[in-house]
């Protein structure tokens, strides 16, 4: 492994447990809470301590796939946010919970490209770790990808990612409830697939949008 990979690693980590995961289930908790449930509040969720949202399992499984596989890929979660669904005020105000964590990775993506800008265009600066400032371009460049990735994997209509959520709140009573049944017997079966085939899922759309935020044209 090279020092960059190592320094990419460590980026990857750090971003995901110190800042994307717990914007993106800050954001769950307080959506929540505005819209009537106080559940995530009263477990001290409407927080951005990384401590509070780390999940044991979650977190260890994502640094351990990120470290053997150089890098190169990453699965794991952070501590679910709590949710009563039947506290909530309003038609689609599961929806506006569940893209809200999604939506939040979408804003820290746009804040780390505005950093990114700002060293490109005052020297076009490699995101790499061969000097400091270049380290710091590299930290702007892995906060851009990371936080587009999680939102775009979140909002997969795969349950128990945040698109499920989403998918159920948009169809009629009836045939919601067929697919929650359905979800039910075969989510897992329907995950798994889903977290191999993530990246050729979404990359159709990930360059599209990472170009547009950082201003250069991706291949």
């Amino acid at each position: 492994m090279s020092s960059y990979d190592l320094a990419r690693i460590i980026i990857w980590i750090g971003l995901f447990v110190l800042v994307s995961g717990p914007v993106h289930e800050c954001a769950h908790a307080y959506a929540a809470w505005r819209l009537g449930d106080g559940t995530a509040k009263m477990f001290g969720r409407v927080s951005l301590d990384p401590i509070r949202h780390f999940d044991p399992v979650g977190g260890t499984l994502l640094i351990a796939s990120i470290v053997l596989s150089g890098g190169n890929y990453g699965f794991g979660w952070a501590k679910p946010t709590p949710v009563n669904p039947f506290n909530l005020r309003g038609r689609y105000a599961d929806t506006i919970v569940s893209v809200a964590g999604p939506l939040s990775n979408l804003a820290l993506a746009a804040v780390f490209a505005v950093g990114f800008r700002i060293l490109w265009a005052n020297g076009e600066t490699l995101p790499d770790n061969s000097s400091g400032i270049n380290m710091l371009q590299l930290v702007f460049w892995e906060g851009v990808q990371l936080n587009v990735v999680l939102m775009l994997f979140n909002l997969l209509p795969v349950p128990p990612l945040d698109g499920s959520h989403v998918l159920l709140d948009l169809l009629d009573p009836k045939t919601a409830q067929s697919a929650r049944v359905f979800f039910a017997q075969y989510g897992l079966f329907l995950l798994l697939p889903v977290v191999f085939l993530a990246g050729q899922i979404i990359r159709p759309i990930l360059n599209p949008i990472l170009s547009a935020l950082i201003g250069l044209p991706l291949g």
